[in-house]
């Protein structure tokens, strides 16, 4: 029951996606036949929300588990990821940025065509679960104490009146977050936080409010994508990505400690 865990990481599934989200996104083909694979090697899909209750309770996880997340809110989820899960019988874990979707609460700045509140109220009762991701997706960790608390904390508060149940898990915009960032969330009622980290999700070496999400995009292939789910090989195929976390990580905190520094002299 401790070892570590599958959390796939989606973004847009869509045929033609907006150049701003090409090379995050997942072709339809593409996600049937990931999924498909996942079916036939047996593995069992969990929402974060139950892979926390097992961890939690000490339950035993199933055998092969998975956990199918998709994070923003791109309308492909309804139209093209829906159906898939359904046909295999898969969950899933759906992160909304909630001033993305097209709504009473668009804040603009939307990078391709976002989910309805109606369409999200038909993930819901299918039986997706769905987290938060801010409000405006920010990057959190550059923002003010005020304001980081309003991004987290009106996301919570929207999706619970538009959905009739509090979100209990949340994903960091950009995959950053900090100790103050992960306090916030914490704070604002959230059970546990997901990150991006490009490694197996591990209660043993991860807190709750920073568990390691695999990053699936238009490149991943079927033999990377047979890679990720088996935890082989993941540290060779994002070592790129891990080598510029540590650089944007440096340059993130140099930043907030400029801007921090320049408030004070105000």
């Amino acid at each position: 029951m401790n070892h570590p865990v599958p959390i796939l990481m989606y973004h847009a599934i869509a045929h033609c996606p907006a150049h701003a989200t090409y090379a995050l996104s997942v072709s339809p083909i593409a996600f049937a036949e990931q999924l498909g694979m996942l079916a036939d090697r047996g593995h069992t899909s969990l929402t974060t929300a139950e892979l926390a209750r097992l961890w939690r309770t000490g339950g035993s996880l199933p055998r092969r588990p998975v956990l199918i997340t998709f994070d923003d809110g791109y309308e492909g989820v309804h139209q093209h990821a829906l159906p898939v899960l359904a046909r295999y019988g898969f969950s899933a874990t759906l992160f909304v940025s909630t001033g993305w979707l097209r709504g009473p609460y668009d804040t603009g700045g939307a990078p391709d065509t976002m989910l309805d509140w109606d369409q999200l109220r038909e993930l819901a009762t299918s039986g997706v679960e769905i987290g938060g991701h801010s409000h405006s997706h920010p990057q959190l960790d550059q923002l003010s104490d005020p304001v980081l608390r309003h991004e987290v904390v009106h996301c919570r508060e929207l999706l619970a009146g538009e959905l009739g149940r509090a979100p209990v898990s949340f994903a960091y915009p950009y995959g950053y977050s900090s100790r103050r960032v992960r306090e916030a969330v914490r704070s604002a009622g959230f059970s546990q936080s997901f990150a991006v980290g490009n490694a197996l999700a591990d209660r043993r070496r991860q807190s709750p409010y920073a568990l390691s999400r695999l990053t699936v995009r238009r490149s991943t292939g079927m033999v990377e994508f047979a890679q990720l789910i088996e935890g082989r090989s993941v540290s060779r195929i994002f070592a790129r990505d891990r080598a510029l976390t540590k650089g944007y990580a440096v340059l993130r905190g140099t930043h907030r400690a400029l801007r921090k520094a320049q408030r004070i002299r105000v």
